[in-house]
């Protein structure tokens, strides 16, 4: 008896060692884009950015290796059906003409690595009606344009959320948080609340939101908050959505999706509007499409417009070989005069996953032209591309060429 009781328990024991092993199945998933690229004037490729604009238009235009992975652990599921997972991200970033070192280093514009996602959820939890809770520091409903990469409402942070909880026909979000980006300098609460789900027509859904920045426990400094509204109407020229959005802020709400400069008060004030979709009209012919307006009032005179209007139309020849082309037009209208820049780039590319705007992955050869006025040169910053000690000394256009890698897997 005492050497089957024995055996029973080294195999109740194995068991117990090795059910937790099977149990950790690791849902992994990522993005990067690596490539090298030279620039007319025989240097590193220099990369084309309005001074003061948010963003650029990427295609040709990326100066950097940059990699993302994520890592997804179901930790248990209970009862309800409800499971608790753990999440786990890391972001890894290198510029060109720097060493291929993705951590801090004394190099100016050097390279780094960061944690940019460390949270635990509770997924379809009954209390919250099948809704989702979360702790920690999360990717949190970023709304961007892919073509620019320009992230127009962006609640990712540090704190936590009640996630899409459903009351009636529509589904309801909080988020607090103390930082919503690794720049941000104060911190300071922030509350987020969304409403999502009105049904406007076939295929269209509008999503609201507030956000409320409270006054940060330090000098000359305000509160703010800042309104979204955003429509997507699915299907839209057989691509993802067509998207409309209007945003407004105040005093550290003119942020806009993140939290803006706390030394602002009510009487500075932002407005945006976005447009942008993408299509894919036949199996062979997409794009992505946007248009950005914004205008910045401050009491002090520092006023500013900024207008962005792009395109990216990509063609397949055959399964595997497509044509990219973009051109993006980036203006400012501030108190030194009008900035101007126009960029263009094609770029050759073979698709292993098809001839689709949106398969990956893609290698690229691509070649870039940019032109920017005087008043550009002139608000840029001393050695940036368009400044006059910078790449291209004295002229106002310059090219990049290059080769490029992009990918993402879930």
């Amino acid at each position: 008896m005492k050497k089957t009781s024995s055996g029973q328990a080294l195999l109740s024991l194995g068991a117990g060692l090795l059910l937790p092993l099977s149990a950790l199945a690791v849902d992994f998933s990522g993005y990067y884009r690596i490539g090298a690229g030279g620039s007319s004037e025989g240097n590193t490729q220099a990369c084309f950015q309005l001074p003061g604009a948010p963003s650029k238009y990427r295609l040709g235009n990326e100066c950097e290796q940059y990699i993302e992975f994520f890592w997804n652990q179901q930790l248990a599921r209970l009862g309800d059906g409800s499971t608790l997972e753990i999440n786990l991200g890391t972001a890894h970033y290198a510029p060109y003409g720097s060493s291929p070192k993705f951590h801090d280093s004394n190099e100016p514009e050097g390279g780094w690595s960061r944690f940019s996602q460390w949270f635990v959820e509770w997924k379809g939890a009954s209390p919250l009606n099948g809704g989702n809770f979360w702790a920690g520091r999360l990717y949190y409903k970023r709304k961007d344009i892919h073509m620019t990469d320009f992230y127009y409402w962006n609640q990712s942070a540090t704190g936590f959320g009640f996630d899409e909880v459903p009351i009636g026909d529509l589904r309801y979000s909080y988020v607090f948080s103390r930082k919503d980006n690794y720049w941000q300098k104060d911190y300071i609460n922030r509350h987020d609340v969304n409403v999502n789900g009105f049904k406007t027509n076939p295929g269209g859904e509008l999503q609201l939101g507030v956000s409320y920045l409270q006054r940060p426990d330090s000098r000359d400094a305000h509160s703010g908050w800042a309104v979204s509204a955003e429509h997507r109407q699915k299907g839209f020229l057989g691509g993802k959505a067509n998207v409309f959005v209007l945003q407004y802020g105040e005093g550290p709400g003119t942020g806009l999706g993140y939290t803006g400069d706390v030394g602002l008060d009510k009487e500075n004030k932002s407005w945006r509007l976005v447009e942008h979709f993408d299509w894919q009209v036949t199996e062979r012919f997409g794009g992505q499409f946007q248009a950005i307006y914004q205008k910045d009032v401050r009491p002090d005179g520092d006023n500013m417009r900024w207008l962005s209007l792009g395109v990216r139309p990509v063609y397949a020849f055959t399964e595997h070989f497509k044509v990219s082309a973009e051109i993006g037009h980036d203006q400012i209208k501030a108190t030194d005069g009008t900035r101007k820049l126009t960029k263009f780039t094609v770029a050759p590319t073979w698709s292993l996953a098809g001839p689709g705007y949106w398969a990956r992955p893609e290698l690229r050869v691509y070649c870039t032209y940019a032109i920017w006025n005087e008043a550009a040169q002139r608000a840029a910053d001393p050695g940036s591309t368009l400044s006059e000690t910078g790449a291209f000394g004295a002229d106002r256009h310059g090219g990049n060429f290059g080769v490029q890698v992009e990918h993402w897997w879930k």
